[in-house]
């Protein structure tokens, strides 16, 4: 079995063991109300299945998974913000500039990946919006629409970019993706625990009250630790090297949890959507990723590539 097999063999195991362990906290305790957690480690098993397939099959079916993705995100985050009838046409050409980010991502022309949405999606985007002669709200319309791009599109698309590291070895580029998404997950995951058995002081109490700094310095420790003891075996990370990466998406990965938070607040939701039973929507379940992935790409691809 190759390291990729036999390291979505691990996660599966660990999703089994959470599925048995919730079989028994049922049956031995069923006064309990466990709806909530049954129905998150049910999505948690579609999640895990889905990303497997992204990360086990061909570059372009990768590809294809990831902008997918992108869709979802992006048509969860217009619905949540309201954006004008007006805005349709420019609406479009957001949705049309999806497939263009994840190919130039597939044929790895950086330089095009790296600007196409920052630079030329920013100019044509209030152009458009100028040709339909609404002027009401347009600064924040235009805003509203630039910001959905950069997380939904982006930011996301990093992770199919890394898919594609190295372009001779797609078994690398594999592994960099699950070691992403796998510590920002754990990150989430570890930030929560801590906060819940230690946490006192409140870092961000009128966005998130329930993030502490228990549950943010506690969740960077325990995802720079798991980082060093899998990089050297999963990347050609040196643990050093590895202990940085980890540092970088336990930082960047609270940041992302707590401006999509802040947003949530101002929208005035508790989830971005329901696609995700127990967690809520897509933008829920990729807050955290939005930030990590673009940043350890760029950290990735300037010391590697």
């Amino acid at each position: 079995m190759s390291l990729l097999g036999k390291s979505l063999a691990a996660i599966f195991a660990v999703l089994l063991l959470a599925t048995l362990v919730m079989a028994l906290l049922r049956r031995y305790k069923p006064a309990e109300d466990w709806r909530e957690l049954i129905l998150r480690i049910r999505t948690w098993w579609i999640i895990v299945i889905f990303i497997s397939g992204l990360l086990l099959t061909p570059y372009w079916l990768a590809l294809a998974g990831f902008a997918l993705i992108s869709v979802l995100a992006l048509k969860e985050y217009l619905a949540l913000v309201s954006v004008s009838d007006a805005d349709r046409l420019p609406i479009m050409w957001m949705f049309i500039a999806i497939p263009v980010q994840y190919c130039l991502a597939g044929i790895g022309w950086f330089g095009p990946f790296i600007i196409f949405i920052p630079v030329y999606l920013f100019l044509f985007i209030p152009t458009q919006m100028v040709l339909t002669g609404e002027t009401h709200g347009f600064l924040d319309r235009a805003a509203r629409m630039h910001w959905g791009m950069m997380a939904t599109v982006f930011a996301f698309s990093h992770v199919a970019f890394l898919r594609m590291l190295p372009v001779d070895d797609e078994l690398a580029g594999a592994l960099w993706v699950l070691f992403l998404v796998g510590l920002t997950e754990l990150n989430d995951v570890a930030q929560y625990l801590w906060g819940k058995a230690m946490g006192r002081i409140k870092v961000t109490p009128k966005v998130s009250p329930n993030k502490t700094l228990a549950g943010l310095v506690g969740g960077i420790i325990s995802t720079s630790l798991v980082a060093v003891l899998l990089g050297p075996i999963i990347t050609p990370m040196s643990w050093p090297m590895a202990l940085l990466a980890g540092v970088i998406i336990g930082i960047t990965g609270f940041c992302g949890d707590v401006v999509m938070s802040a947003i949530k607040r101002d929208i005035g939701v508790k989830d971005t959507g329901t696609l995700l039973p127990g967690h809520g929507g897509v933008l829920d379940r990729l807050d955290s990723l939005l930030f990590t992935a673009p940043l350890f790409f760029h950290f990735i691809h300037y010391f590697y590539y």
